[in-house]
């Protein structure tokens, strides 16, 4: 089977935004699966970003009928496309750019250090080549929420003396001597590393945040918005951000009072966040960490978050945590 055409997550999103009609904004377009599915689920019309243009490109090539459009870009700019009755955003990379060796998203195909969706701009390799060792330890302690950042920045820096590093495999095997052989079942000892090396090269978070945003301004009251996460630290600025908006947020206690709650701007749609279940995960194992939030828009003012309110992970300025 093709892994880029499953849409992770895909039924139980549909379910939650039911019904859909109108004109929907899928902002992580990669093969468009979720765009044929809202398609298929009646969206009269779906504009469809990515800022990947090989993604794009093939796209393109396919008949959607007059009923997509097609925008080089990031979502963090999506206001610009409304109003709108409903937007998804599957974040983090795709199976399409996990799968091509030549993207460099991968430690398990040997290929050039590179992790840019956009496909310009500096690389992983740039990034691993000069930046000081403080910054390299802070971006794979915060980003990837590795123990062992120190040590790993401390070999990076010493193997880059010897020449540059260049490859998928140079990387991974300079991370995986700074750790213990995995068990069985665990992850690869450059997962971590190589999830923030990927979140800091397309300043992932800046972006979330921005698209979060973006989509509130642009949603019509009674829009929807459905979000699909791939870690930890995405879902929690998901998760707060939607507390966040539908008035959830502290409540105080006797020592503290409650923080002044605005008029909720979304109705929560999913309680808790919504995995795959064990059909999903037979056929798409890329899919076991996956989580679905959703939220439909009020007619309240839209506004403004302060990341900090949000968790998003922030790197010091200074280096050093």
């Amino acid at each position: 089977m093709d892994a880029p055409h499953i849409p992770v997550l895909l039924t139980p999103l549909l379910a939650a935004v039911a019904p859909v009609s109108g004109l929907w904004l899928d902002g992580t377009f990669g093969a468009g699966g979720y765009t044929r599915g809202l398609l298929d689920a009646g969206a009269d019309h779906v504009v469809g970003i990515d800022r990947d243009p090989l993604a794009l490109e093939m796209a393109a090539k396919a008949d959607w009928g007059g009923k997509v459009t097609l925008v080089a870009g990031t979502f963090s700019d999506l206001d610009a496309h409304g109003p709108l009755d409903g937007v998804v955003l599957d974040l983090g990379v795709s199976s399409m750019q996990l799968d091509l060796a030549e993207r460099g998203f991968s430690f398990m195909k040997d290929g050039p250090l590179d992790m840019r969706m956009s496909q310009d701009g500096p690389s992983a390799a740039d990034l691993v080549n000069t930046a000081p060792e403080a910054t390299l330890a802070d971006i794979i302690y915060h980003y990837g929420e590795e123990r062992a950042s120190r040590r790993i920045a401390s070999a990076i820096v010493r193997a880059r003396t010897a020449g540059p590093i260049t490859t998928t495999l140079q990387l991974a095997e300079i991370v995986a001597k700074c750790l213990p052989r995995p068990k069985p079942g665990q992850s690869h000892p450059a997962t971590r590393s190589f999830q923030a090396l990927r979140i800091a090269v397309n300043t992932e978070f800046e972006q979330l945040v921005a698209g979060l945003e973006a989509a509130e301004r642009a949603l019509k009251p009674g829009g929807k918005l459905a979000v699909v996460t791939f870690h930890s630290l995405e879902d929690r600025v998901v998760k707060r951000f939607f507390q966040n908006r539908a008035g959830q947020g502290g409540q105080g206690n006797r020592y503290a009072p409650a923080a002044h709650v605005e008029a909720p701007r979304f109705k929560l749609l999913t309680r808790r966040a919504v995995g795959p279940d064990d059909a999903e995960l037979a056929v798409n194992p890329r899919s076991r960490s996956a989580k679905l939030r959703a939220g439909e828009r009020t007619d309240a003012l839209a506004g403004r978050t302060d990341p900090a309110d949000l968790g998003v992970p922030m790197l010091p300025k200074k280096g050093g945590r």
